[in-house]
């Protein structure tokens, strides 16, 4: 069984993870660090300390009323896809221990479409 980081939890809600597989679970936001805890099998789980992490990535869609999934990027273990049951009150209880201008939007996909061709012509 795993062990908490946390000292204190601010926000726990129900959560999926995407790899090659998606797996259910609960997404916990404390003071100490991002968890996800897979429901079925209590060995799988991802604990992220708050310093590990570099970027949050969310998709944005429709000026902020959707927002389908949020990557976390950390220094050493790549990226992470989630989504969550709440996703605007998830990254709102995520900005308190991460700055700033390390949370992003992804591009969308006309920025990604111009991204490509003005890089092609250099």
């Amino acid at each position: 069984m795993a062990q908490s980081m946390n000292k204190t939890v601010d926000l726990a809600v129900s959560g999926t993870r995407f790899r090659a597989m998606s797996t259910y679970g609960k997404v916990m936001i404390g003071d100490e660090a991002f968890e996800f805890y897979n429901e079925k099998n209590v060995e799988d789980y991802i604990q992220i300390p708050w310093d590990q992490i570099t970027y949050v990535v969310a998709d944005v869609h429709f000026k902020g009323k959707y927002i389908p999934r949020f990557e976390i990027r950390t220094k050493k273990d790549g990226k992470f896809v989630f989504i969550t049951k709440d996703p605007k009150k998830t990254l709102r209880a995520i900005r308190k221990y991460v700055p700033a201008d390390h949370m992003r939007q992804a591009l969308g996909v006309w920025d990604t479409i111009k991204l490509f061709f003005t890089r092609k012509k250099k």
